[in-house]
């Protein structure tokens, strides 16, 4: 999105590209693998495409195969997904096992119980130079109700921002849009605050980055138009149901993404043991891979 902070035809030509393709039928993100861990070529391209015009895709596996952990990361490693994020959560793989977990560190995080997340983008409390743009989650098992997934592409949720005031899109622009204060543990400090933008654009391929949470308690927001914008965005997001897309995950299934708007219904904690493995990485999806896995990604001006 080289263009998309400036008011320009190719800006235009870009938003119209994106809108023109909505509502989707859902079933058009949804791509059938056989093997995670040694994907085909169209299966490798079908997935990238799928996420280079909607920064999404979901996929569903031959469910007489067991899924194993390291297939995940091989398939990452096919969708030129490398380079992955260290987490707290995470093990010596990478890999974070999303379960509600009943006491511990983990459990005071909302993502390792069984309440409802808010619309988020991962790793909003990252250093700014250090942003998650792409993720994996696959699920092993599901809750025995709910725990359903709705997903945004965060570019769409920046072009409703800035139809609707320009300024609020370049107030969110700014350097210390939100701020996520410092993570204590009584006088230690797990994390400092952290201060940035809620959109950026990546320099290396011009592609637009949102960093956001929906959280009312423990984010700052700049003072000024801002705290407007912020508000704006939240209804929008809300209210956005033709961009939405609603998904309860099953055994084998998973969902592929360059780090989009997300958010999880709650669940009763019934002792199904709901477990997801989500693996997040610094990189993007890339478009499309050769038979040996090195990724080529085209140029979209927008």
């Amino acid at each position: 999105m080289h263009n998309a902070v400036g008011e320009s035809r190719a800006y235009d030509r870009w938003r119209d590209s994106k809108l023109a393709a909505y509502p989707l039928d859902q079933a058009s993100l949804w791509v059938d693998i056989g093997d995670p861990g040694r994907l085909a070529r169209d299966e490798r391209r079908a997935l990238g495409e799928r996420c280079d015009a909607f920064n999404l895709a979901f996929y569903t596996t031959d469910r007489r195969r067991d899924v194993a952990r390291g297939d995940i990361r091989a398939l990452g490693q096919s969708l030129g997904l490398r380079a992955i994020d260290s987490n707290p959560g995470g093990e010596t793989d990478g890999i974070s096992a999303i379960r509600v977990v009943g006491g511990g560190s983990a459990g005071e995080y909302i993502p390792y119980t069984n309440r409802a997340l808010n619309w988020h983008s991962d790793g909003y409390y990252n250093p700014i130079d250090e942003p998650i743009r792409g993720f994996i989650m696959h699920c092993v098992r599901p809750a025995g109700s709910g725990g359903e997934s709705r997903f945004l592409d965060h570019e769409i949720a920046y072009i409703l921002l800035r139809d609707e005031n320009p300024a609020y899109a370049r107030a969110l622009m700014a350097p210390d849009a939100m701020t996520i204060p410092a993570n204590m543990n009584g006088k230690n400090c797990l994390r400092p605050a952290r201060s940035g933008p809620v959109f950026t654009i990546d320099p290396r391929d011009g592609r637009l980055h949102m960093r956001y949470t929906a959280r009312q308690r423990s984010i700052v927001w700049k003072a000024g138009a801002a705290v407007e914008a912020a508000a704006c965005l939240l209804a929008l997001v809300d209210g956005a149901s033709r961009f939405t897309t609603r998904v309860r995950l099953a055994p084998g299934q998973g969902v592929v993404c360059n780090n989009v708007l997300h958010a999880r219904s709650g669940f009763p904690d019934d002792h199904n043991e709901r477990l997801l493995w989500r693996v997040r990485y610094r990189d993007r999806v890339a478009v499309a891979a050769s038979d040996n896995g090195s990724a080529v990604r085209k140029a979209q001006p927008c």
